[in-house]
């Protein structure tokens, strides 16, 4: 290849072209990267809005009652727990206060036990306690059934005068002075012993007493190795059951009060009472659900040392249930295996959208602003054109050739440009055309300088031999010469020797 004809391919050849489809990959790789990023963390901030935004009233009685205790150590669990729920806590004189307070929508979280007034808007979340009724007899002496109870005189030992009522309900004893003063609280500080002792007067008595604390106290074994006293069964268990609500019928296995004696020494019926966790109806199925499963999956760690709730039960979710269940209670309860679209259908949904909307933003910004457009096939023409242009002043096959190759790599940027992207098939056809043309243009150049080419070596054949023929001719005369010249000086010696002779 000649200087001249590198130099032209050199200063003619078109700049290479950005790649424009890798921009604008770069583009969409870093918008979807974007996309994600920014949806994970509207869903995180979506999620920590909600965990934070819900703070429930807790109506209680007494700073050292069981409930409040319990309140408490709900409020601890919430907060280990990193839950969306915080417990405010509010105290009352008692716990009859603290439910009218919560009949009064002043609090979306009360306990209750269910021999008192249940407010209707009230639906339970757990059962944390079982109350048992005992009923003892001084000795050896049974009694076969309450009713023969309700001319004697009895002691409620009870931690509150709420039991003393009920108590007077299942002996149906009438609201008379005289009856009342047969059913009688146990004096403060009275034990087991001085009740049940022939000199304190009582046929009975009627201990009311939670389920665990009942198995943790050693009293009733301490009393029973002295043979203080005989535990009843109560045979009207299930009539009372139905007569009365509240009432929940209860079996005392052998052994409960005491291992040795056992006492019972079989297993017994009684009844009883429960302590029910309870919400406002208003309360959503989602925030009773969340609640419920932090309850029953903490159960260990919201028990108090007293043994209250240290055995927390599902709400009976029964139609006929004396308290109905919360929906979302009974909901988790029901199904307690949640499937991962159930567990976090509202975090999907919501980062679904924050998707769908951020993805299409960012679609837009790409589509309307930043996005490359790819260059139109029409517009290599003008280089195709160029080259067209210098074909007709290459006065060489060799810059001839230049240009072919020129021509050629337009050709293939504008295939791998239509393969790829970076061009598009606008005035493709017009592309075509001029790449024909040019080409058919370089052809036939192609043909003309070879045409001229072997004229050219044709008449310098012709010459070459004109050049030998001349000096075939030259050499001829010079021969020619040379001979006249020897023949010249042969006739000059003849002369001068006839002269000398």
């Amino acid at each position: 290849m000649s200087a001249e004809g590198q130099m032209s391919s050199t200063e003619q050849s078109p700049p290479p072209r950005p790649k424009v489809i890798k921009t604008n990959q770069q583009q969409v790789v870093l918008y979807v990267v974007l996309t994600l990023i920014l949806s994970l963390a509207t869903v995180w901030g979506g999620r920590a809005m909600l965990r934070n935004s819900e703070t429930l009233t807790f109506a209680v009685g007494d700073a050292n009652s069981d409930e409040a205790r319990f309140a408490n150590k709900l409020a601890t669990v919430l907060r280990n727990d990193a839950s969306r729920f915080r417990i405010k806590i509010v105290n009352n004189p008692d716990n009859a206060k603290a439910l009218v307070q919560f009949d009064r929508k002043q609090a979306d979280l009360a306990i209750l036990r269910t021999d008192g007034k249940v407010p209707s808007r009230a639906r339970a979340l757990a059962i944390l306690e079982h109350d048992l009724v005992l009923l003892l007899g001084p000795g050896n002496k049974k009694v076969k059934s309450l009713a023969e109870l309700k001319k004697k005189k009895v002691a409620v030992r009870a931690e509150n005068d709420s039991s003393l009522a009920f108590v007077r309900s299942i002996l149906d004893v009438p609201d008379t002075p005289e009856a009342a003063a047969r059913v009688q609280m146990a004096p403060q500080g009275a034990t087991l012993d001085k009740l049940l002792a022939p000199a304190s007067g009582y046929a009975a008595v009627i201990a009311i007493v939670h389920a665990s604390k009942a198995v943790r106290d050693k009293a009733y074994e301490q009393v029973a190795k002295r043979g203080g006293f005989t535990l009843n069964a109560i045979d009207e268990a299930k009539a009372l059951a139905r007569k009365i609500p509240g009432i929940s019928e209860e079996t005392l296995t052998a052994g409960t009060l005491s291992a040795s004696p056992e006492i019972p020494d079989d297993d017994l019926d009684t009844i009883g009472l429960e302590w029910l966790l309870v919400a406002q109806s208003k309360m959503s199925g989602s925030t009773g659900g969340e609640l419920a499963r932090i309850i029953y999956e903490n159960k260990s760690e919201l028990g108090l040392d007293s043994g209250f709730a240290t055995r927390i039960e599902p709400a009976s979710t029964d139609k006929d249930a004396f308290v109905m269940a919360q929906q979302g209670a009974a909901d988790y309860i029901n199904d307690d295996t949640k499937s991962f679209m159930d567990k976090y259908s509202d975090m999907m949904y919501l980062g679904a959208g924050a998707l769908s909307v951020i993805g299409s933003i960012f679609a837009a910004i790409y589509a309307k602003i930043t996005r490359i457009a790819p260059e139109k096939a029409s517009e290599l023409s003008t280089a195709i054109l160029d080259v067209g242009e210098r074909v007709e002043h290459a006065h060489s096959l060799d810059e001839l050739e230049c240009l072919a190759d020129e021509l050629e790599a337009i050709l293939r940027t504008a295939v791998v440009g239509l393969r790829d992207g970076t061009i598009s098939t606008d005035g493709l056809d017009t592309f075509k055309l001029g790449y024909e043309f040019v080409r058919d243009e370089i052809g036939m150049r192609r043909e003309n300088l070879k045409r001229h080419a072997g004229d050219a070596q044709r008449n310098a054949g012709d010459a070459e031999r004109r050049a030998g023929d001349a000096e075939k001719r030259a050499g001829d005369a010079d021969k020619a010469a040379r001979e006249a010249a020897a023949h010249d000086d042969t006739n000059v010696v003849v002369v001068k020797t006839a002269q000398s002779a």
